[in-house]
């Protein structure tokens, strides 16, 4: 579906995120977290909304756990946006979709 939260994986990583022509907000959890799960309606709302301008991808630390070593993430949910392959912002711990869009919306303008 169009606009929806991609799942993306260690061996995916490269070619959705790093290589990717538009930013990427990467969500980094896990099926038994509490927290990650209260995001997932949140992230579902979002991504058709910045379809075209921002991918919004989900990766699972329990397996996958190179790309979470690899940025240093010690807590989930981390969401992290990419720009151009780079880290730009990073969000750690469920948040609202009002400062979830508005730190996104300030990334973007950026």
């Amino acid at each position: 579906m169009a606009g929806a939260v991609q799942q993306i994986t260690d061996a995916t990583f490269e070619a959705e995120v790093t290589k990717s022509s538009i930013p990427v907000l990467v969500d980094f959890w896990a099926e038994w977290c509490g927290p990650c799960r209260l995001m997932i309606p949140v992230l579902d709302e979002l991504a058709p909304a910045y379809q075209g301008k921002l991918k919004v991808a989900k990766i699972n630390v329990d397996d996958n756990q190179d790309a979470p070593t690899r940025f240093g993430v010690m807590n989930i949910p981390t969401m992290i946006v990419f720009k151009s392959g780079q880290e730009v912002e990073r969000i750690i711990g469920a948040v609202s979709k009002a400062d979830l869009q508005r730190r996104l919306d300030r990334v973007l303008q950026s």
